[in-house]
């Protein structure tokens, strides 16, 4: 799907930071397409925003506002730079689902469902940079501080400065701010906790309400089973009744006509008896032929287990008979070298002479 679903405007989240102090933004969606169209939103930061509603249907072409809450926090940002980012999940959904209707399988990217997703990140910016309205001649108009600032200097010649106030005023003006900044906190902290629980209550009824849907379409089930069952035996009740109700003559016709069909049936019943023996009997035999390859197979295992132990048998006699073939040099040399002493010393003629 090419045509893009959502129109987002503005296309980033521009918070004003004060510490301890909580800012709000608006963002607007419009429906491009001729369908109803469902949305949920997502951020990287769910314990730090608050958005309302985080999930709707929009209507074709018309726009729908959610609001972004950050919660106030206790330290700013070096340079008010902030990573949080913001997911904007769309999809087409049929015009007769309500907002109560939206779960998160909607939104799973499976079976080739299109999802279209935007993302927009989050800008912070000082107190200073925000424009302030002035009324000039019956229309608002949006001016600096500064420039506010320079005219309260031109009508008066000084600027507003507050008034010096006593030890006192300012020890409790301080207990008063942290004593509000305390319920600040405590307010944040129960609006978080209702809106979890706000959620949690929100998944118990999808689930209870998938629960009663799977009940009815059981009881819906078993209705119909039993509508067939009661129309099933009707249907009996009317061909006994006939049957009672048919003339004498009519009870004569028919008789010849069940005979027939009670003969058909012995004989398909016969026919399909005697398949069954054939088919027992061709997987008896398949059985005693299998037990026999079974057996030559572990005859031929027990043959050829022979065969290897013969061979080895063979193998060790001839490496024997290869050891025992022949005799070592050095044996031969020592016979030579015993047989020409012996023959020195068996022979005193031949020594008389040399």
């Amino acid at each position: 799907m090419a045509k893009e679903l959502l129109e987002i405007q503005p296309l980033e989240l521009k918070f004003t930071f004060e510490v301890k102090k909580q800012s709000s933004c608006i963002i607007q969606l419009g429906n491009k397409s001729d369908q109803y169209v469902a949305f949920k939103v997502k951020t990287t930061s769910p314990k730090k925003y608050c958005v309302r509603p985080n999930v709707g249907i929009i209507k074709p072409k018309a726009t729908f506002d959610f609001t972004v809450t950050m919660q106030a926090q206790r330290v700013a940002p070096p340079d008010l730079q902030c990573k949080d980012k913001f997911l904007i999940q769309s999809t087409v959904v049929p015009f007769e689902i309500a907002d109560e209707d939206i779960t998160s399988n909607m939104f799973a990217k499976d079976n080739g469902k299109y999802i279209e997703e935007k993302k927009l990140r989050v800008v912070l910016v000082s107190p200073t940079q925000s424009p302030v309205l002035l009324t000039r001649n019956g229309e608002l108009k949006q001016e600096s501080p500064e420039t506010s600032l320079q005219k309260d200097r031109a009508f008066s010649g000084v600027e507003n400065i507050p008034p010096c106030n006593s030890v006192a005023a300012d020890l409790e003006a301080l207990e008063t701010a942290k004593v509000a900044d305390e319920l600040t906190e405590a307010n944040n902290v129960q609006r978080l906790e209702t809106a979890e629980t706000t959620n949690m209550l929100a998944e118990a009824k999808d689930v209870q309400r998938f629960e009663g849907v799977k009940v009815i379409n059981e009881l819906a089930e078993a209705k119909d089973m039993q509508k067939f069952e009661t129309s099933k035996h009707t249907d009996e009740l009317k061909a006994a009744r006939d049957l009672q109700s048919m003339p004498v003559e009519d009870a004569e016709e028919m008789k010849p006509a069940k005979s027939i069909l009670e003969l058909k049936l012995a004989r398909d019943f016969e026919e399909l008896k005697l398949k069954l023996n054939v088919t027992d009997s061709q997987l008896k035999e398949a059985g005693h032929t299998i037990a026999k390859l079974k057996e030559e197979k572990s005859l031929a295992t027990r043959e050829k287990d022979m065969l290897k132990h013969e061979l080895e048998v063979l193998t060790r006699k001839t490496n024997v008979r290869k050891v025992q073939i022949g005799f070592p040099l050095l044996y031969v040399c020592m016979v030579a070298l015993i047989s020409l002493v012996a023959g020195y010393l068996t022979h005193p003629q031949s020594r008389s002479s040399l």
